[in-house]
Order: structure tokens, then C-alpha cells, then sequence
């Protein structure tokens, strides 16, 4: 199970985008993995490091599959929500837990994020820390939760929920490492993509 999110002391092994991935590999042991396979895997007492699961896989090929940008979106934004309002125990509905994908392509969008994972755990230390305590936090967190809502409408557009879900995954990944440069870089990409935004407005 993966430590409590408001853990002081960091644990380098079990906090790192590879051990999520491990146990990802591990949930889709079967033809089909389901919300609730991989929600069982870690533990429900935890919600930043399910927001941040969620948002890496829609960095990897997975994004184009019909449906997965919508249900993501909704996943996270249930998520966040729950986590602004302090809740420990995290809870989804029935019909959110039951959304399957076929294991083989689980695997191999692991297996494509490996790389780039093992690139972020090996750079990640404790640093501007106060972007991801107190009311920082909650920022960041407000902001995992508004980018999604735009993913539904957008889904035709797969690079959409890709750009939205690594902007979420930087945020995550910084408040579950307390690494505030993650949390920064999350910052620096919701400008690009509101200066973009804009420029194409008439």
C-alpha cells in the first residue's frame, strides 16, 4: 500500500513514479484490469498518488483509447475534489470503478513510461517545499481539478488530454515528493497553454 500522502518523511523507494508503475504491471495480471484492480493494489486510504497514476497514464499511448480521456477526467476531478476537502479515505463510485482496459495494452503503456519515469525519480529531491504545503497546495490541487474539464469536449483531440494529463502529473508528482519544482513546471505549462489558447482566439 502506498504511504499516507501527508507523510512527513519521504520514503525514496516507495514514493517514485516506477514503484506506481510496478504496481500497475502487478494489477493487470488478468485479460482486463479495472479501476477497482488497481484502486485494490495500492490501498484507498491515499488520493495524491491515484491523481497522479491517472494523469501519467494519459501521457502514454492509452490517451487515444475512446473513453479513457473522459473517464480519466472525471476520475480526477472526483479525486481532487475529495482532497481539497480533506478527506483521507479515498472513495469513487460504482460505475468509475467498474471501467476496464485490456490488460496487454496496460502493460505496454507502462512499459512506454518507464523510461521517462526513471528519468523524473532519479532528478526529484525536496526542494521549494513550500509549493507543496498549505495553501499552496490547495492551489495546485484547484488547478488538478479545472484542467480535466476541458478533456470530454476535446477527446477527438488526443494530444489535448496528453498536454492536460502531464500538466497534472507534473502538479501531482510534486505534491507527492515535495518537490516544488514539479509543482513549478505544472505552473509554467498552464501559461503555455493559456498563451496558446489566447493567440488562437480572433
Amino acid at each position: 500500500m502506498i504511504p499516507d500522502e501527508n507523510t512527513t518523511d519521504r520514503d525514496d523507494e516507495s514514493h517514485t513514479l516506477t514503484h506506481l508503475l510496478d504496481g500497475m504491471d502487478k494489477a493487470a495480471e488478468g485479460e482486463e484490469v479495472s479501476v477497482a484492480d488497481v484502486l485494490n493494489e495500492f490501498g484507498d486510504r491515499t488520493i495524491t498518488p491515484f491523481i497522479l497514476l491517472v494523469a501519467v497514464m494519459l501521457v502514454s499511448p492509452l490517451s487515444g483509447i475512446p473513453g479513457v480521456p473522459t473517464v480519466s477526467a472525471a476520475i480526477i476531478v472526483i479525486m481532487t475534489v475529495q482532497a481539497l476537502s480533506g478527506r483521507r479515505r479515498l472513495w469513487l463510485p460504482q460505475f468509475l470503478l467498474r471501467r476496464t482496459v485490456a490488460s496487454e495494452k496496460m502493460r505496454k503503456a507502462v512499459g512506454w513510461m518507464r523510461g521517462p519515469c526513471r528519468f523524473l525519480d532519479r532528478h526529484s529531491h525536496k526542494r521549494l517545499m513550500f509549493l507543496t504545503r498549505g495553501p499552496m497546495r490547495l492551489i495546485a490541487l484547484a488547478a488538478c481539478a479545472i484542467i480535466p474539464l476541458g478533456w470530454p469536449p476535446l477527446e477527438v483531440l488526443p494530444m489535448v488530454s496528453s498536454i492536460g494529463g502531464g500538466t497534472v502529473a507534473l502538479l501531482a508528482y510534486g505534491l507527492y515528493t515535495r518537490d516544488g519544482v514539479y509543482v513549478l513546471l505544472g505552473y509554467v505549462m498552464i501559461g503555455i497553454s493559456a498563451l496558446t489558447i489566447l493567440s488562437l482566439l480572433p
